[in-house]
């Protein structure tokens, strides 16, 4: 029922000031009050408001993608003061996957904050992939998560609030696989739906994974496939296999869980994991972290169906360039890798796998125990070569033969 006493009281305010008091860009009656007969100011809701529409439509960049990049973030970072306290153990200088903040001798607290837009039409896997990502960081430093708040932006005046529960309770339930609690959170309006979480959780001070450790003799294992943005660009764009769809939303909603709990138990001291600024960018922080060379054998690297495909249909996007903007300063690349292929490189990835740089001898073992654990596509992509100032090398075998495909 419409209240139009209240309307008339609302809507007479903002002709008076001229402007819409909800949105003051806008005069009054506005768009919406024009088109559908509905004051949004009054608390007047569309009775039709969309429940079931797919959520990629309301965003310009799909998932990780729409984080700020490498290059402009750096910029934006440079000339901030720095933090001179003892008990940071993990700040922001070394660009890590999460800080570090020590409580005692035995205890110390890791933390890390992590949203996005929607990177699949549905809101309850997306509220699960936006967990699985958000807590990857307290796993990439070899933490066990406790607890989490969630963040979230949703155009209420556009969208149901069942989509906005559905989407909180998919975060919900797959942070409770991770044995996290969600304990409270913060919401905001907003044109485009961006949801994400806060994540604390504990680590033993001695014990804390970084990514400026990589030494020479290193090898590379990374355990879930790439090509996550490629493939949710395609599906943004309605050229993307269902089916493909399908396998890239299962990887981005599983948890970094079991390959974070084998990495600690082999000791693993340098990792990271793969999202939004891509391959590139991630190992690219480990090199210059560790002042090392890494070579990637880019015939090793699992990918997922249809990457190079869409590729190759020039369904490469924005984020691909971006990253490849800041990252390519210290890449170099045979004569066998083509764009497509280097363009792999620098997609960004939603809920990535991790990438460890684990000691030769305890590779073929600890691959061994990824793969017992459940972690089937991990794979040996590369190694670490030689002390060096940052760089990554990107080798082709004589064979030419194309990246593995996700099983």
């Amino acid at each position: 029922m419409i209240d139009y006493e209240k309307r008339k009281r609302i809507m007479g305010r903002s002709v008076k000031l001229g402007h819409c008091i909800c949105n003051p860009r806008e005069s009054c009656p506005c768009d919406p009050f024009k088109r559908k007969n509905v004051c949004l100011c009054a608390g007047e809701r569309e009775e039709d408001a969309a429940e079931d529409v797919p959520l990629m439509q309301f965003v310009e960049n799909a998932g990780c993608a729409s984080k700020i990049n490498q290059e402009d973030l750096k910029k934006a970072l440079t000339g901030l003061s720095r933090v001179f306290d003892p008990r940071v153990l993990v700040g922001s200088d070394t660009c890590d996957d999460a800080g570090v903040f020590k409580l005692n001798e035995h205890l110390a607290l890791v933390q890390s904050v992590d949203l996005f837009t929607p990177c699949v039409d549905d809101a309850y896997l997306f509220g699960q992939i936006a967990a699985a990502n958000s807590v990857s960081d307290i796993y990439a430093m070899g933490a066990k998560p406790l607890v989490a708040l969630a963040i979230a932006a949703f155009p209420v005046e556009k969208l149901s609030l069942r989509i906005m529960s559905r989407m909180l309770q998919g975060g919900i339930d797959k942070l409770k696989e991770a044995g996290t609690a969600v304990i409270g959170g913060h919401s905001i309006k907003d044109r485009e739906v961006k949801f994400g979480f806060a994540v604390t959780g504990v680590i033993h001070p001695c014990k804390i994974i970084t990514n400026d450790r990589a030494r020479a003799g290193d090898v590379l294992i990374l355990t879930k496939p790439i090509g996550t943005g490629a493939v949710c660009f395609a599906a943004q764009v309605h050229k993307a296999n269902p089916a493909w769809i399908a396998k890239v939303s299962r990887s981005m909603a599983e948890l970094n869980k079991a390959a974070a709990e084998v990495m600690v138990e082999a000791g693993v001291i340098t990792a990271t994991d793969i999202t939004g600024f891509g391959v590139a960018g991630h190992l690219g922080e480990i090199v210059c972290q560790s002042g090392v060379t890494a070579e990637i054998d880019s015939d090793s690297v699992p990918l997922f169906d249809g990457v190079l495909e869409y590729f190759k249909k020039g369904l490469i996007s924005g984020a691909v360039e971006r990253n490849k903007e800041y990252a390519s300063k210290f890449v170099e690349k045979d004569e066998g890798i083509g764009e497509e292929l280097e363009a792999v490189f620098y997609d960004p990835q939603t809920s990535g796998g991790l990438l460890m740089c684990v000691k030769g001898a305890k590779a073929g073992a600890l691959l061994q125990k990824l793969r017992k654990r459940g972690v089937r596509n991990a794979a040996v992509i590369g190694r670490v070569v030689a002390k060096s100032e940052g760089k990554i090398i990107l080798r082709r075998g004589p064979d030419k033969r194309r990246p593995k495909r996700h099983a």
